[in-house]
């Protein structure tokens, strides 16, 4: 069976976390709720994505608001259909484009400890935000920590970024949307199998890096036009647990105009040689 990609294994986890927070077994699950019991195993297990509905039965359930979950299950959906699929636009020779799942990425493992970022199932599932559907694409990503709103708010009030240039200074690029339809800079594959890309947002004016396929304590960094830390442009994120290792992980944004200079460090946990690439904003 072909391992799910590393959206619709996030996505499970947090579904997963939500059923164990109903307390209800698969058939309970199924007789409160218009799907049986098999398809929610195959829902929860990461072997078919659930029906947008069914997510917001089981947030129901749960007693946790919809949003974030919802928006969750868009990402998933984008990646499953294969419409979060993206060609780099790179100049010269550049390493291969990953498939719409470059990496084989185990199903996210179950998740019971509290307290870490790296709870990111129960950071997603617990507090997760509204969706953002900005005309036929969504955004690609994430980890936030912001509370979502109350159930029943899943409808975006808005479409498009919910900021631009200044105003994404330092952001996340999926809480913002402007991981909705961003271009691909640059992208490198990592000696130790992991992806790196560099993203730019023309519509929200900014710049940030995404890895995947990684280990605990993988980090990347991003500067901005060869500033160093002193510069304040470093942006970084690090994989923090095996839901991390199982899913995108981003840095935060870095306010970008054309013909800037982005770069991008990779620093593998075991310890191994740094590795950078670069891309030039368009």
């Amino acid at each position: 069976m072909t391992s799910p990609s590393p959206e619709c294994a996030r996505l499970a986890a947090a579904l997963r976390e939500l059923k164990a927070q109903t307390g209800l077994s698969m058939a309970g699950l199924a007789s409160k709720t218009p799907f049986s019991k098999s398809s929610w195993e195959r829902y929860l297990n990461g072997k078919t994505l659930p029906p947008r509905e069914a997510v917001q039965e089981l947030c129901h359930l749960a007693g946790k608001p919809d949003g974030r979950c919802l928006a969750l299950w868009e990402i998933a959906e984008s990646e499953w259909s294969g419409r979060g699929t993206e060609a780099p636009r790179t100049g010269g020779s550049a390493e291969p484009e990953p498939s719409a799942t470059p990496v084989p990425a185990p199903a996210a493992p179950e998740v019971t400890r509290a307290g870490h970022r790296g709870v990111a199932a129960v950071a997603v599932l617990a507090s997760v935000c509204a969706v953002a559907v900005g005309g036929v694409t969504v955004a690609l990503f994430l980890l936030p920590r912001q509370d979502g709103g109350p159930r029943g708010s899943a409808s975006p009030s808005a479409t498009g970024p919910r900021c631009r240039g200044a105003a994404c200074e330092g952001k996340n690029p999926i809480d913002t949307v402007c991981a909705a339809a961003p271009d691909t800079l640059a992208s490198h594959r990592t000696a130790t199998g992991a992806w790196m890309e560099l993203r730019f947002s023309a519509e929200c004016g900014t710049s940030w890096a995404r890895m995947w396929g990684t280990r605990i304590g993988d980090r990347v960094e991003m500067t901005v036009g060869g500033r160093d830390v002193l510069g304040g442009w470093v942006r970084s994120a690090e994989v923090e647990d095996d839901v991390d290792a199982a899913a995108y992980v981003y840095t935060p944004m870095a306010v970008t105009r054309p013909g800037t200079l982005v770069e991008a460090c990779f620093r593998p946990a075991a310890g191994g040689k740094r590795e950078c690439f670069e891309g030039r904003v368009r």
